[in-house]
């Protein structure tokens, strides 16, 4: 019952208590039986009125009524006009509306506050984080009823999985790259306890807002870090790029290389058969000829060590009987003869 008919529904009682008690002065001599009359109408309007103003509400759109008869909820849902049974029928208006908190932070004057917001990561580094949490009713009865204070259980769930799952990862990624797989842990955990406690409420999300080192000198060593990795994301891209270039010219090179062994080993091949075949064909010449084999083996042997050397052969008097010029002449044909006879 709302305070307003609550106050006409006790003018009415009180109009009809002064009216008994004015009839009983009165003696019962009809004399003031007008004013009376007068008096209890007037009380009976006030009732009605009263009891009529508190059967009729106005629901918005983003509202839920929770209408409690003898105690027993109901829930209505659509706008409108709405009636209900005066005094039987209770009724509590709930907002359908996204709501929010902050945490880490306050958002009238947006101050930092480390109670919240201080936290250890992973690797044992302090970093100050602050999220902001929208939540909505989704179920007024249970919101009402499952327990005395939702908005604070929903607000301790947070603190709770936020502290924990920042304790699941390293600072760096906390700070730069791992936000957004940080708020779709958190978020579904909250989600996932939500439902558990039964309390009426649903998350419909949690945003990680920031996120820094707790001191200016921790901030400035953490740009440092980021700066750096900047930097070597740069000269790894540079040396991709170095390697994409280089890589053909150095595959075209090996197969050069490749084939040029490839030609040495066959010319090798070949020199090597064609000598084997030169030393057959003087073996067969050999067995043939031994005396004379031996005699253009070390021929050619000498001709190949003094290439430029003049020969002259003498007889056993001392003559002069042969100059060969030059030494490949003389295994050959072709001889120059001088004064004397062979021997």
């Amino acid at each position: 019952m709302s305070l307003i008919t609550l106050i006409l529904v006790l003018a009415a009682a009180a109009v009809l208590i002064v009216l008994g008690t004015t009839r009983k002065k009165d003696g019962g001599d009809g004399k003031k039986t007008l004013p009376r009359t007068i008096v209890t109408a007037a009380a009976v309007l006030v009732l009605v009125g009263a009891l009529g103003f508190g059967s009729v509400y106005q629901l918005q759109e983003d509202e839920y009524a929770v209408i409690t008869t003898f105690g027993k909820p109901s829930v209505v849902s659509t706008s409108g006009l709405k009636f209900k049974i005066p005094i039987i029928q209770q009724k509590t208006i709930v907002s359908k509306a996204t709501q929010g908190f902050a945490l880490g932070y306050d958002l009238r004057t947006n101050v930092n506050n480390e109670d919240e917001s201080l936290m250890i990561s992973v690797d044992f580094n302090f970093v100050n984080v602050d999220f902001y949490v929208e939540y909505r009713v989704d179920d007024p009865v249970k919101y009402l009823y499952n327990s005395e204070e939702p908005e604070a259980i929903l607000k301790m769930l947070c603190q709770s999985y936020i502290r924990d799952t920042i304790g699941l990862y390293g600072v760096d990624d906390i700070i730069t790259t791992g936000k957004a797989e940080i708020q779709g842990v958190i978020r579904d955990k909250i989600s996932t306890r939500l439902e558990q406690e039964d309390i009426g409420l649903v998350l419909v999300n949690i945003a990680l807002q920031d996120a820094e080192p707790p001191t200016l000198e921790v901030q400035q060593a953490f740009k440092a870090v980021e700066t750096s990795k900047q930097e070597a994301e740069t000269a790894i891209n540079n040396a991709n790029k170095y390697a994409n270039e280089q890589l053909p010219a150095a595959k075209a090179n090996a197969d050069e290389i490749l084939q040029q062994a490839e030609a040495y080993k066959e010319s090798r091949i070949a020199e090597a058969e064609g000598q084997a075949s030169r030393f057959t064909e003087l073996y067969a010449e050999y067995s043939k000829y031994p005396e004379i084999t031996r005699q253009r083996l070390f021929y050619e042997m000498i001709a190949k060590v003094f290439p430029d050397m003049k020969i002259v052969i003498t007889g056993r008097d001392g003559s002069t009987l042969q100059t060969v010029l030059p030494l490949e002449s003389f295994t050959g044909t072709n001889t120059t003869t001088t004064t004397g006879e062979e021997p």
